[in-house]
Formats: structure tokens, C-alpha cells, sequence
């Protein structure tokens, strides 16, 4: 009991039974579920091997058993320990003990990669065979046998839930029936996938009383981590490990439910004081993660909240020393986002944070291409989790390769680079809209993607041909292989989840973004879970939080408006809001001498027409070459490397007296201004001092 809060001791000491305990971000849930089963054990309520704890992840269970190890209560899986694992592990372990007893010498095997079935299956249904149909297809099949939903069934369930199919439903349930057939031979053997082994497990324990006996005396006393994110065949196989019994104990927050999209339902959760009226509830609300300023502005986030799950809300009180306050950025483009805020964690790493602990979190993983560049010109290393780099894509390669292809046959002098990038994008699958299925939108973000960083490196040589475009992409994947040690980590908010930074940088929060486009045109509910996942990203950082949002994709760019949760958290009329006000949307970069738009990379750079006024500082000109001459022979080098000729003339227009200023000059990123920033911004101020 050393070291437990008055909450978290009540929930490791109530009586056996159902205990629910309604866990905040932070707030030592893991601590006391596994202080909570060494108490049982220690009191003589339940013998380790009695106790089965199941949670969602590998990682989880893993840190699980750790604890259970380092309190005397074992949880190595075996030989009277504790058991820990996941639904799944747990599932095929007990599956390969009493499978005989219901199914005699008739043999199972798991389906390891059901894609040539799904393949078969879908050419059967008349639906394409493209990989990202295939994938759709199979997460699509996945959410109906987590959520019990049967071929017969489809069709009625996606339009009673109003969901979003990869396909006209009547043929992808024609694809699923035709995938579950094909699993059984006539001999009666079966693969199974992963939710069939949840699914033949439930139908043993309710068919078979002897197996069901067996197991209940084994297994007395459970517990589930995590659940909020229990699927109805998941919380079937519960129902049927715990048969009339109520040796209950589970953890879960409502509030961080972000995986209805896989068939999750926190309804379990929600009703559980309903099925056990007799039940222990226990709210643990003290945050030991992160600061009070990070914990205030978690609780405003969520505050916003409505509807059912919004209810239970917990209203978490920072328990460590005060820390600095969040910070809020808007910036013009991504690219400029991408550039600061990669001076940003130069800075947090100067100042003693590991880059190991630092995080920039998006909603898609298309996001991170930006974040990538500006890394790697900063010299940072990185490493993406929940998907692959942005050109080790698999869809990006192929883009690439079919670039370079192109780009080696002759093409007409007067066909423009851009407008070849795009057809040989279309013809992988760039289509104007958004496709259907999660993969598909993927594959077709990522190539949306890879269109603008071609229109961004256009923009600053207009002369670029198509060899050269292909060279200098090949060039950029090339300086991008993954780190030999850790780094800053890149990551999607859904990987975020159970993960925590003492640095975290939520970035590109627009409408479209976050919320998504897709909840924005579907349900209310819909926009509440973006709502959450937002409030998950904003509890996964320790100290130093960082939150941003660009008023368009790159310059130039249509324009956009921040995340409406932003302006739900601080009101656009408040005299004290630390948001700056959104501007008027932006049609492209304008003159700052007669506001009209800029339309070549040149006048970008000078950030003015070529036939308005100069306001050259000639004086500063003069010095700025005297310094880049000395720079350049220190470094052995010609002297445009070091800055061209036109970006010392912007410098000398635009006398930038900070970093933000400075970094705004079109072409000058992180590691330029890294490198030569303290001189540049010094000479101005000489400058202006003369």
C-alpha cells in the first residue's frame, strides 16, 4: 500500500467482487490494478494462478507482468503465476486446450495472412482485387466479427449505423460470407483468424458444460485493462469466462475512447454500475504526469464534451510542480510550421530535453512528410511510429519509381513538370476526391502529399525539370533513412495512445484535420471522438506542450481555419487569448508594399512585386555578402551555398530581427538558420543601429 493515494487505496482495497475504477490520463492506473491483484493474493482472497488479467496491447501486458513480478505476485503465464496477456494471446492458449473437446481430431491452424483468401473472396463478389481494396475489405470484415455482426447481417447493420463501406455493401457481404466459407475443408478443418479464436472460444465455454466448468475453477478472479475499448466479441468471451460470477475488476476512462471505428464500444464501461448495482466504483483523478498547465488545459479540452460518454468525465488535479504554459502557433503554411517548430526542439534539446522525449503528433500520417524535411535539414533524428517514413511508403516508391521512369524518356519541351507529376500520380490513384476505405484514403493522402512537396519545390525554381525534380526526390529519400539511435518520435495520434513525452507538439490542428474531414461530414458522435482523440494527444506530454495549426497546406495554398476545438478552448472576443487572431483568409503570399498577390517564386522570396519600391538597406547588403564571403571560405565552398544572391537582397528588404521573422523569408529553414541565424539576425541589428 506504500505510496497510494487515498482513490487509488480505496480501489486496492475493496472487497471481491465488481470493482470499476474510472482511471484519468496519468493518474497510476496500472499501479493500482497490479497493487489491487498482490493485495488479493497477499490476503488470501485468490491464489495467483486463479487470476487471469487481459488487456489490448502486447507492450501492455508485458509492463503488467513486470509489475505483478516486481510485487511477489509473479504473472509469467505460467506454472501458478498470474496470467497477463491480451484478449487474443489469452484466447489461442485456451483455445489449444479444449479445442478437442468440441471438435474431436478436426485440426486448426491460424490464418497468418488471409489476403490470398480475401483475394478470392472479393474477385467471387465481383470487387476489385487492388491492395488498398483488399485491406479496406479485410478491416471492413474485421469491424463486423468484432462487433458480431454476420454476412447475413451487413447489409442492415451498415445502414442502421450509417457507416461508411469500402464498397456497395451487398457485395462486400457476398466477399465476407465468401471469406468465412473458404476458412473450413470439407474434412472439417478450420483456419481461423485472429477474432475467430475469441469467437470459437466463447462457443466452446457456452456449448460445452465440461469445458466450462474446468475453466471456472482455474480461473476465479479477472481483470481488464483498458475498457473502454472492449468489442462485443471481446466482451462476449468475458461473459463466458465469468458465467454467473462477478470476481470483476475493471479500469477504463470513457473520455479516451478512440477505436469505434474497429467496433470498440465503451457502452460496457458506461453500463457497468447498471449489471452489478452492488459494484465498487472509484475514481482516480489525481494527474502525476503532467504539469498543472497541461492538466488545466486537458480538462478544458474535454470540458467541451457533450453527450453520454461526456458524462463521466473525470476532472484530473495536477499533482507535480507547476511547468510552463502551453503554447499556441498559427503559421502561414505547413512548411513554415514544420521549419519553426524544428527550431523548437533544437532548442528544448539545448536546454536538456533528450530528443528521445520529445514528440510531434499529427492525425494522419500523411502529415508527417513536413516534419520529416524539416528534421532532417535541422540534423534532428527521428523516428516514426504507427506507420512508415514518408518515403519508405510503399505507394510513395512506387510514385517514385514511375517519376523516374517517365523522366527518362523524352517529354515535350512545353508540357510543364507539375502537370506530368500529377497525371503519373492519377494514374496511381490521385483521384480530385477522397476515396472511400481507410486504406485507400491513406494510399491517397500520401500521393496528395507527395503533389505538394512537388509544388513546393517548383515554387523555388520554376526551371525545374522533370530528371531534375525525380533526382532531387530521390535525393531527399536518400537523406532520410531511419536513425541508428532514437530520436524524436513522429507519430499519428491513434499511436499515440498509452504513451507519454516530456515535449509533445500537436500539430496541424485545422478543421479537416482534427476534426477530420469525415467526422465533420458525418454524426455529432463522430466529431466527439476527433473531440477525444485531441484530449488524448494533449494528456500524452509531461511538461512542454505545444499546439499548432497552418492556414494552409503549403504557400500560396487555399485557405483554412483552425481546429473549431481551438476556438472552443479559447473564445476569439477573449483580450487575454494567447491564440492570435485568425486572419483574413489568405489568397496566396501578397506585396507587403501594395497588397497585391505574388505570383513567382522571385517576388516570394522579395516578398514584393518586381515593379514596387525597394526598400533595400544597401549598408546591410554590403555586410551581408562581407560575412557570407568569410563564411564560404571558411567552409570551402561557393558562396550561393552558404545564401543566394536574392535571399540577401530579401534579408536586406526585409531586415528580420528575430528567428520567426527570419525563418518567414521563403527558402530558409531550420538548419540554415541553425547555422548562420545568430549572425544574420546580429547584423541587422547593426544595421538598424547605424
Amino acid at each position: 500500500m506504500a505510496g497510494l493515494d487515498p482513490e487509488q487505496s480505496a480501489a486496492v482495497l475493496a472487497p471481491r467482487g465488481p470493482v470499476c475504477v474510472l482511471a484519468g490520463a496519468g493518474t497510476g492506473k496500472t499501479r493500482t490494478i497490479t497493487r489491487r491483484i498482490a493485495h488479493l493474493i497477499d490476503t488470501g482472497q485468490v491464489n495467483p494462478g486463479q487470476v487471469l488479467a487481459v488487456t489490448f496491447t502486447a507492450r501492455a501486458a508485458g509492463e503488467m507482468r513486470t509489475r505483478l513480478r516486481s510485487l511477489g505476485a509473479g504473472g509469467a503465464g505460467a506454472g501458478g503465476n498470474v496470467v497477463a496477456q491480451t484478449f487474443h494471446a489469452a484466447a489461442m492458449r485456451q483455445l489449444r486446450y479444449f479445442w478437442p473437446r468440441a471438435f474431436g481430431d478436426a485440426r486448426w491452424e491460424l490464418l497468418d495472412n488471409k489476403f490470398p483468401l480475401i483475394s478470392r473472396a472479393a474477385r467471387r463478389s465481383g470487387l476489385d482485387t487492388a491492395t488498398d481494396t483488399l485491406r479496406d475489405l479485410s478491416s471492413e470484415i474485421e469491424w463486423a466479427k468484432a462487433s458480431l455482426i454476420s454476412p447475413e447481417n451487413y447489409v442492415e447493420a451498415v445502414g442502421r449505423l450509417g457507416r461508411e463501406s469500402p464498397a456497395p455493401p451487398s457485395k462486400v457481404a457476398a466477399a465476407y460470407g465468401h471469406y468465412e466459407d473458404s476458412k473450413v475443408s470439407p474434412d472439417g478443418d478450420r483456419l481461423l483468424d485472429f477474432d475467430d479464436m475469441l469467437i470459437y472460444m466463447t462457443q466452446i465455454l457456452t456449448i460445452e458444460p465440461g469445458a466450462a466448468d474446468e475453466f471456472r475453477s482455474r480461473y476465479r478472479c479477472f481483470v481488464v485493462d483498458e475498457y473502454q475499448d472492449v468489442t462485443p466479441v471481446q466482451q462476449g468471451l468475458l461473459d463466458a469466462w465469468l458465467g454467473e460470477r462477478d470476481d470483476l475488476t475493471v479500469v477504463g476512462d470513457a473520455n479516451q475512447t478512440i477505436y469505434t471505428f474497429t467496433g470498440a464500444s465503451p457502452n460496457y464501461l458506461l453500463d457497468f454500475s447498471r449489471r452489478f448495482p452492488e459494484a465498487t466504483v472509484v475514481r482516480l483523478e489525481r494527474d502525476y504526469r503532467s504539469t498543472p498547465e497541461v492538466v488545466d488545459l486537458a480538462n478544458r479540452v474535454i470540458g467541451a464534451a457533450r453527450g453520454r460518454i461526456a458524462g463521466t468525465r473525470l476532472r484530473l488535479v495536477g499533482q507535480r510542480p507547476p511547468g510552463p504554459a502551453p503554447q499556441f502557433a498559427e503559421y502561414d503554411d505547413e512548411p513554415a510550421a514544420a521549419t519553426s517548430i524544428a527550431i523548437e526542439i533544437k532548442h528544448l534539446i539545448r536546454s536538456g530535453v533528450a530528443p528521445s522525449e520529445i514528440a510531434i503528433l499529427y492525425r494522419v500520417n500523411a502529415q508527417s512528410e513536413n516534419y520529416e524535411q524539416a528534421l532532417t535539414q535541422a540534423g534532428i533524428p527521428y523516428q516514426v511510429r504507427g506507420g512508415e517514413a514518408f518515403f519508405a511508403r510503399t505507394e510513395v516508391r512506387q510514385a517514385m519509381r514511375q517519376l523516374a521512369a517517365v523522366a527518362g524518356r523524352e517529354v515535350k519541351p512545353d508540357v510543364e513538370t507539375l502537370d506530368v507529376v500529377r497525371a503519373v500520380l492519377g494514374e496511381l490513384g490521385l483521384t480530385e476526391e477522397e476515396p472511400s476505405g481507410a486504406q485507400a484514403r491513406s494510399r491517397w493522402e500520401s500521393l496528395k502529399a507527395l503533389v505538394q512537396l512537388t509544388e513546393d519545390m517548383i515554387a523555388e525554381n520554376a526551371e525545374l525539370t522533370l530528371p531534375e525534380l525525380s533526382a532531387e526526390l530521390a535525393s531527399r529519400a536518400e537523406a532520410r533513412h531511419p536513425p541508428t539511435v532514437q530520436g524524436v518520435t513522429l507519430s499519428s495520434l491513434h499511436a499515440a495512445k498509452g504513451l507519454e513525452w516530456d515535449a509533445v507538439f500537436l500539430v496541424g490542428l485545422t478543421d479537416g484535420s482534427l476534426p477530420i474531414s469525415q467526422a465533420i461530414k458525418g454524426s455529432w458522435e463522430d466529431v466527439e471522438e476527433e473531440r477525444r482523440l485531441f484530449y488524448v494527444g494533449v494528456t500524452r506530454a509531461r511538461v512542454h506542450l505545444h499546439l499548432s495549426w497552418a492556414l494552409a497546406r503549403n504557400e500560396g495554398g487555399r485557405a483554412r481555419r483552425r481546429s473549431r476545438f481551438l476556438s472552443e478552448l479559447v473564445p476569439d472576443d477573449s483580450p487575454a487569448s494567447p491564440i492570435a487572431k485568425e486572419r483574413t483568409p489568405r489568397r496566396g503570399p501578397t506585396c507587403r508594399v501594395c497588397g497585391s498577390r505574388l505570383m513567382d517564386s522571385t517576388a516570394t522570396l522579395l516578398g514584393r512585386c518586381a515593379g514596387c519600391p525597394s526598400d533595400l538597406d544597401e549598408g546591410l547588403l554590403v555586410a551581408l555578402k562581407e560575412w557570407r564571403r568569410g563564411r564560404a571560405a571558411d567552409k570551402k565552398v561557393p558562396a550561393f551555398v552558404v545564401f543566394s544572391d536574392k535571399t540577401l537582397i530579401a534579408i536586406a528588404e526585409q531586415r528580420p530581427t528575430d528567428t520567426a521573422a527570419l525563418v518567414s523569408i521563403s527558402g530558409i529553414g531550420a538548419k540554415k538558420v541553425d547555422e548562420y541565424g545568430e549572425d544574420i539576425i546580429e547584423l541587422v541589428k547593426t544595421a538598424g543601429q547605424k
